[in-house]
């Protein structure tokens, strides 16, 4: 007999669980039927695909070198069936989107407005993340696109570039530099009380780096684990922070005052796998996306100063 695909879901649940029983508790099977499963399969491949000498169930070599193939499988059916229920006009479908925690305060809700106007039959399924958890999670075809950070990406992903995300100082009303525009020196930045990010988010790093490298250490009040609680912090009290700037415009109440010299600028890309099948709903994201970094960003927030979409 050929294998067929319940029998690829079946392996795949051992080899994630190293036990037949969890595997069989999360597949709503009996452990019997899913050895014979098993079994049923190794007898059609023709070797052993699992070690069950020891305590774990292990993969044989034969077992890994043929698992990533029938998660392939796996994924490539997915995608057909997604492709099949596609529909071009976009009345109906879902999108998988990742973000970034930046992306959350500033981009998230004006994006998902936009895609809620043009598309509204579009089911928009998201979650935020860390960058390599984006990037794993387009591989594995958990997700259609990702928002993350220009860089170096995870072989199979491919990049489009949207615009320049650049930091500045970030301060409330109730803040000394409130309403200053000439740029402040990183000596007044010293000197400033400051709710930065956790040493976890590649901002914070970012921060540090760039204030190491000019030998400034930066006087931190508050450390925090949420861009919303820092700009929450930042309008009721007179500490300042650093953020992107982007998350000042529409907001009452909060000001950005440029820094110099200024933090290195990083470019915000939309994420997708390279070989996966892209959704019309995927497709549509991606302009949209495009279409709102050049109407609504000004020029500055694109690495060639142009501002022409």
């Amino acid at each position: 007999m050929a294998p067929e695909l319940r029998h690829l879901r079946y392996l795949l649940a051992v080899a994630e669980h190293g036990n037949f029983t969890r595997a069989a508790e999360e597949l709503h099977i009996s452990q019997p039927t899913l050895s014979q499963q098993i079994r049923q399969l190794e007898r059609a491949v023709g070797v052993p695909l699992l070690d069950r000498s020891g305590r774990a169930v292990r993969l044989t070599d034969a077992g890994a070198a043929y698992l990533p193939h029938a998660r392939r499988a796996l994924q490539d059916l997915a995608a057909a069936e997604r492709a099949v229920h596609d529909v071009t006009d976009l009345s109906r479908g879902s999108l998988r989107l990742a973000v970034t925690p930046t992306f959350t305060a500033y981009l998230v809700g004006p994006l998902t407005a936009l895609l809620r106007a043009r598309h509204p039959g579009i089911t928009l399924f998201l979650r935020e993340l860390p960058q390599d958890r984006v990037e794993a999670g387009l591989l594995a075809d958990e997700l259609d696109l990702g928002i993350a950070f220009h860089g170096a990406h995870l072989p199979g992903l491919a990049a489009t570039d949207l615009f320049t995300e650049r930091l500045s100082l970030v301060v409330g009303d109730l803040h000394p530099h409130a309403g200053r525009t000439d740029p402040l020196s990183l000596d007044e930045l010293a000197a400033t009380r400051l709710a930065l990010l956790s040493a976890d988010f590649a901002t914070r790093v970012q921060i540090d780096a760039h204030l190491s490298g000019h030998a400034v250490r930066p006087d931190v009040a508050v450390e925090a684990t949420s861009i919303i609680a820092l700009t929450e912090i930042v309008r009721h009290t007179p500490l300042a922070t650093v953020l992107p700037d982007a998350l000042t415009r529409d907001r009452p109440g909060l000001h950005t005052v440029p820094l110099s010299p200024a933090l290195p600028a990083r470019t915000v890309t939309l994420l997708h796998r390279e070989s996966g099948y892209r959704t019309a709903a995927a497709r549509a994201f991606t302009g949209l996306a495009r279409e709102w970094a050049h109407t609504q960003l000004p020029p500055q927030h694109f690495a060639d100063g142009t501002h022409n979409f």
